[in-house]
């Protein structure tokens, strides 16, 4: 990650460990906190302190329709949806000079839950389909911005794409700081291909198209456009499949400097991977030595090699 700007993401702050709680506890993630926070500039956010209740507090739950529930105490039955949602527009307004590359939220909150946020339908039967009233404004606010729960970050496969995503998007944030230019843009789009390749061909090929016709629009529209489509491609999830072909796509630069036996162990290599015998990070190894051995310039520029910290581990169980 050297040269990069720290990537600065968004998190529900009782995940840092801070006795935030209804109940005067917190909810400590030490991967995050402890480790992936030693890569990542945190912007802690409590929406409930934040707004003016205190700790402990009355819990609150959501009640109502699904779609767009009230947020309520449990037991005194007060509706906070009005001061919540006036103390969000607030603070997502604040949240904008904060270049923000990601948000991690505490997931089944309220406030904060992402996705499956218990609600109390008037018919008295808790349904799993709510969103956190700061949750739901944020994502709308932010809709270029990669978001995960807690919980979901407990999945190998979900934690590295987010964690891919919001490295990629840091890089992406630090090119928009300089001078747009097609050949800065170019570059970035050269070094990110089998990257993109492992998230959608699809996206990959349209950010091509419009890097090709870049000198037929300004520099500002280009940029926006390829940040759009960056985020779209981002979005969609990197697979065993996708990872396996870039795997072998990237093996075919080597033609002509892999022995037979070299060939045929890294083949066996990217096919245990294939079969979920080993991680990504087992062939991934044995190609970066031969990008070393046999000095592949155009692979040693792929940050599909190095896209985020190697100390968080992340491709030793995808």
């Amino acid at each position: 990650m050297n040269g990069m700007k720290p990537v600065r993401i968004g998190i529900s702050t009782c995940l840092l460990g801070e006795n935030v709680r209804y109940d005067g506890g917190h909810k400590l993630d030490r991967f995050l906190r402890d480790t992936l926070g030693q890569y990542v500039q945190y912007v802690p956010v409590c929406p409930e302190v934040e707004c003016g209740l205190g700790v402990p507090r009355e819990s609150m739950h959501l009640e109502g329709d699904p779609e767009n529930p009230r947020l309520m105490t449990t037991r005194t039955g007060v509706d906070m949806t009005g001061r919540m949602t006036r103390w969000a527009i607030m603070r997502l307004k604040e949240l904008e000079s904060e270049e923000l590359s990601g948000f991690i939220f505490k997931s089944r909150s309220p406030s904060s839950g992402m996705e499956r946020v218990k609600v109390f339908t008037d018919k008295g039967q808790p349904v799993n389909k709510g969103v956190g009233i700061f949750a739901r404004l944020f994502m709308e606010h932010f809709p270029r911005v990669p978001v995960e729960e807690d919980g979901r970050l407990n999945d190998p496969g979900l934690r590295e794409n987010f964690i891919e995503a919001i490295f990629t998007l840091g890089r992406w944030r630090d090119l928009g700081r300089e001078k747009k230019t097609l050949g800065k843009l170019v570059r970035f789009h050269t070094n990110h291909k089998l990257l993109l390749l492992s998230h959608s061909r699809k996206h990959y090929t349209g950010m091509g198209r419009l890097v090709a016709a870049g000198k037929s629009m300004p520099s500002a529209v280009l940029y926006e456009n390829y940040g759009d489509l960056l985020v779209q491609a981002l979005k969609v999830k990197a697979t065993r499949k996708k990872n396996t072909d870039v795997l072998m796509h990237a093996m075919g630069y080597f033609k002509k400097e892999l022995s037979s036996a070299e060939k045929q162990e890294l083949l066996e290599h990217i096919e245990m991977y294939r079969e979920e015998q080993v991680p990504l990070i087992v062939p991934l190894t044995l190609l970066k030595h031969y990008i070393m051995k046999y000095d592949q310039s155009y692979l040693t520029e792929q940050v599909y090699f190095h896209p985020h910290p190697l100390e968080v581990m992340l491709r030793n169980h995808v």
